[in-house]
């Protein structure tokens, strides 16, 4: 079986984290990420086989009900998106750079996984809400042409549902730019 991950944003912290207990309960997932965000969400972000990944979030979902805001499952997750979300990822020469922003939290990572497999490019940072009023954004490099690829690529797959507030590419980015965002 392949390794997915689902992820859940809810308005409520109280619910979001009853319905995390319920998810790890319900099925056999590894929790990533649980964890409060401004303003007033819950985020939590759990791993493992494809099935247990569904049927925790669905059961997740049950939970949540009206506090629920989003809830995602990617089944063959592209394994530079943890790093990249976790700060973990190597970062090396920014040749150019791309940015998105999410409306909310968690489509960030859905952005960073689309934006990887579209095109070759790396990514260099997933960042869900903190700090930023609920919104997130992804950072990837590579030559020019990949990393507006890969951003169209996102703009395409997400355009039904509005996620994408906006977007930049920079053609090879100032050092002090790279230095201030990493």
């Amino acid at each position: 079986m392949k390794k997915a991950v689902g992820f859940m944003e809810f308005k409520s912290i109280p619910v979001g984290i009853e319905s995390t207990d319920e998810m790890l309960k319900s099925a056999n997932v590894e929790l990533l990420m649980a964890s409060p965000l401004c303003p007033g969400k819950y985020v939590s972000i759990i791993a493992g086989d494809v099935g247990a990944v569904e049927a925790s979030i669905k059961n997740g979902e049950q939970v949540g009900g009206i506090h629920m805001l989003e809830s995602h499952v990617i089944p063959n997750i592209h394994p530079d998106v943890l790093p990249a979300m976790l700060g973990a990822g190597e970062i090396g020469d920014v040749k150019s750079l791309g940015i998105v922003e999410t409306i909310n939290a968690i489509s960030s990572i859905l952005i960073g996984d689309i934006c990887a497999k579209a095109s070759n490019v790396e990514l260099l940072e997933i960042r869900i809400a903190r700090g930023l009023g609920g919104k997130g954004f992804v950072l990837i490099t590579g030559e020019i042409s990949s990393v507006k690829m890969a951003i169209q690529t996102a703009q395409t797959e997400m355009a039904e549902s509005n996620l994408i507030t906006s977007y930049s590419v920079i053609s090879s980015p100032h050092k002090d730019i790279a230095r201030i965002l990493f």
